[in-house]
């Protein structure tokens, strides 16, 4: 009896761990989830949703260690145990110093980014976030210790139980998604089954359905968004009652005998001589309709038949302004408008002024950030909220990028070069850019660098030496050039590296915090490479007809506390963008910024107030440079033509010169001189939405499908 009762007692323990371990796992996931979602002070009206989630993957879990005994079921259990602790805290660390989750499918790229170039960021976010690390690694250490004496068998009960109510609860989940009316333009119905908003994944259904989703996606991709009709193109009603006030320029009241502000004036007369301009259509004679009936690719039909039913920019009087200039277009690391300074910046802030002087521009925060600010800035299109990253992806298909400058300069005859100071193939632009159309050069491969004594490359590297080792590369050639540069001084973190260091003593006497002054620090070796460039091009004969164009990819958006210093004002950013890139209650002119448009060769500035952005700047140079291009086919608008302005945010919110639509509130507030009735705001919001979601969902279409090329052979 003795034995029996003995027995009895050891078979109830190792019954019962079988159950304790098969809970277990749905405790851990809820508990990750809570943890993550508290602290990022995500909207936890979505909890039921991601908790039932987390229920029903922790019970698989647990019915899959069920399967095990002895050892080998304690140390599968206790693996998996301290992998989903891990990961959830990869996940927050990653989200908190780069502003986004990461998907198990962008981890060749991760690893191709070389990310110990973070690794002080890294150290920072794990010790001023010890507390919730410690917090999420607590269950796995109590079940470890807890499961030390224990040799578990196999429980038939416990596989069968945790195998229904896995699916019980995933049932329920997903009710939870279909059916319930979340008050949002964009919520989990939407978010489910895309691999776009990864973000939004994560706040709406959980890490543990992004994740799940994103390995799903790798084996069956994710059907794409089709295009909405949303017409010709023609606003539904007038929002824009004086011209000129919200930025466009001013047409002249005779347009049959129009002005233009470019051509030179004689001094006995100052009447500007009288010009006829070109307001065509700015377009290609391309015949859509028969590439829409002859394609057999459903995508390529959408899409042209979406470019076939847009209203084009015309031309201006702006058009071919710089027709034969060379070009050089920077983008500039983690830059922002704020910090372009009279007197510590004084070549950007002269040439910010003094050429198109945008005052309404923006730099909003998409995917990837520098990647795809590269997207939007040389492809003229807003990058896939997800992945594959947009940028990346166009050299690995090699897309046919026809409308990129560097495509557009070369059939003009013009040398095409592009550098960037790294020593690694980051976002694998070696690829992209070089098929964009660029002679691509980083260093060690076409372009040197500075190493330290030991042949370390130093971190970061100077702009201004980029500059000084490559002018020769184009400047010495009698060909007409297009330069691309992509610098680096101004990567996060922002310290008194060996760059910031050398202007340390120029800002010893201004009251930031030492991170905002390591940033102006940065800043000022910008605005000293740009003054060399001008040297060299001076010095070569070059200046008058080269046009510059310059812009950030994006904004410190880790590091947002340095914007509401310089800007002396609270953007609300280091409460909601820091955390979980909520854009809910985010004050967006902390996107604000600036661009650069600019020619020696400039008598007088042009103001724009007009809303720009980013995918603004190729279809601008491209009317400014008077290139034969579609206006149709690009995201972006000729910020001198009439068309409204518009940006759009990372949420699907977005501003233009009527107003801002904010999609988590569903809420529009006209702009100020903006009059609109009830229901013509309603049509106009309506409009726009659908313009919005047009332009976010053509890109990944465009780049997967190919379409410039098949687009190409129907050029007429």
């Amino acid at each position: 009896m003795l034995k029996l009762k003995k027995n009895t007692l050891i078979f109830g323990r190792i019954y019962k761990h079988d159950f304790i371990r098969t809970l277990y796992f749905p405790f851990l996931a809820v508990w990750l989830e809570l943890i993550l979602h508290i602290y990022m002070q995500n909207d936890l009206k979505y909890m039921p949703i991601y908790i039932l989630f987390g229920i029903s993957f922790g019970l698989v879990i647990g019915a899959l260690t069920s399967l095990l005994k002895g050892k080998a079921a304690k140390w599968v259990s206790n693996i998996i145990s301290f992998l989903m602790a891990v990961v959830f805290g990869a996940e927050f660390v990653a989200k908190v110093i780069l502003q986004e989750y990461y998907g198990v499918s962008i981890l060749g790229t991760a690893a191709e980014n070389h990310l110990e170039d973070y690794a002080d960021k890294v150290y920072a976010a794990i010790g001023n976030n010890i507390l919730i690390l410690l917090l999420m690694l607590l269950p796995p250490i109590v079940f470890f210790f807890f499961t030390l004496k224990i040799k578990p068998r196999r429980s038939p009960y416990a596989v069968t139980g945790a195998v229904i109510l896995a699916a019980a609860f995933h049932i329920f989940a997903r009710c939870d998604v279909s059916l319930i009316d979340w008050k949002t333009d964009y919520g989990p119905a939407y978010y489910y089954g895309k691999d776009t908003g990864l973000n939004e994944q994560v706040e709406q259904l959980g890490l543990i359905t992004m994740l799940r989703q994103d390995v799903q996606h790798i084996f069956k991709p994710a059907e794409g968004e089709g295009l909405i009709d949303d017409g010709p193109g023609v606003l539904p009603t007038p929002v824009n009652p004086n011209p000129g006030s919200q930025g466009e320029p001013v047409i002249p009241d005779n347009p049959d005998v129009p002005v233009d502000p470019h051509s030179p004036v004689n001094p006995d007369d100052p009447t500007p001589a009288p010009v006829v301009v070109d307001r065509s259509p700015n377009v290609l004679n391309v015949d859509l309709v028969a590439l829409a009936s002859e394609s057999k690719n459903k995508d390529i039909k959408d899409l042209a038949n979406y470019f076939n039913n847009q209203t084009p920019t015309n031309k201006n009087e702006y058009t071919g302004m710089f027709e034969g200039y060379n070009v050089i277009f920077i983008t500039i690391e983690g830059f922002s408008g704020y910090a372009v300074d009279p007197v510590l910046t004084p070549t950007l802030y002269k040439m910010q002024h003094e050429g198109f002087y945008f005052t309404n521009f923006y730099t909003a925060l998409h995917y990837t950030s520098t990647s795809n600010g590269e997207c939007q800035h040389l492809l003229g299109l807003y990058p896939k909220d997800g992945n594959p990253i947009s940028m990346k992806r166009s050299g690995e298909v090699k897309m046919d990028a026809y409308f990129s400058l560097a495509q557009q300069l070369g059939r003009e005859g013009y040398i095409n070069l592009a550098y960037h100071n790294n020593e690694n193939n980051l976002y694998g632009r070696a690829a992209s850019h070089s098929n964009l159309g660029y002679d691509y050069r980083y260093m060690g491969h076409g372009m040197g660098g500075e190493y330290a004594s030991s042949g370390k490359m130093k971190w970061p590297q100077r702009d201004t030496y980029m500059v000084d080792i490559t002018t020769d590369d184009y400047m010495t050639k009698s060909a007409p050039f297009n330069v691309y540069y992509l610098t680096i001084s101004g990567h996060t973190p922002y310290s008194w590296n060996w760059v910031a260091n050398q202007y340390k003593d120029r800002l010893a006497s201004y009251s930031w915090s030492e991170k905002t002054k390591a940033y102006m620090a940065i800043s000022i070796e910008v605005d000293n490479m740009m003054a060399l460039l001008l040297e060299r091009l001076e010095a070569a004969g070059k200046l008058d007809n080269t046009l510059i164009i310059a812009a950030p990819d994006h904004i410190p958006y880790s590091d947002t506390d340095i914007l509401d210093e310089l800007a002396g004002k609270s953007f609300g950013a280091n409460e909601t963008l820091a955390k979980s890139l909520s854009e809910k209650n985010l004050d967006t002119e902390i996107y604000r910024s600036c661009a650069i448009i600019w020619s020696h060769s400039m008598k007088e500035p042009v103001v724009v107030d007009k809303v720009t952005c980013q995918v603004d700047l190729l279809p601008t140079v491209s009317n400014l440079l008077g290139l034969k291009y579609d206006s149709r086919m690009l995201a972006g608008k000729d910020a001198l033509s009439e068309d409204e302005g518009m940006v759009i945010f990372h949420s699907k919110s977005w501003r233009t010169d009527s107003g801002f639509y904010n999609s988590m509130t569903q809420t529009f507030t006209p702009a100020p001189g903006v009059t609109m009735t009830k229901e013509e705001q309603e049509e106009y919001v309506s409009y726009m939405k659908k313009v919005a979601a047009n332009k976010l969902n053509m890109t990944a279409k465009i780049i997967e499908n190919d379409f410039y090329a098949a687009m190409r052979k129907y050029i007429r």
